[in-house]
């Protein structure tokens, strides 16, 4: 799993969604399907937190020199 890029996730997740939405799977099939696209999720999640906290911006100092600080929202 963590070998699967964001977006390679992301992908695979809305399939999973696509295939439960449809209906026309098993009861095994739709847990199997469902654990599937719970890992897939928390995998994304992981990913995007990492993705945030390289997040930065810069600040200008009163002395004109930049300082690098965490992104605020």
């Amino acid at each position: 799993m963590e070998d699967l890029s964001f977006e390679e996730a992301y992908q695979e997740l809305e399939m999973v969604v696509e295939r439960l939405e449809q209906g026309a799977a098993t009861l095994d099939e739709a847990l199997l399907l469902y654990e599937r696209g719970t890992v897939l999720s928390q995998h994304c999640g992981r990913l995007l937190e990492r993705a945030e906290l390289r997040i930065s911006q810069l600040r200008e100092r009163e002395d004109g020199v930049l300082d690098e600080e965490p992104f605020e929202l």
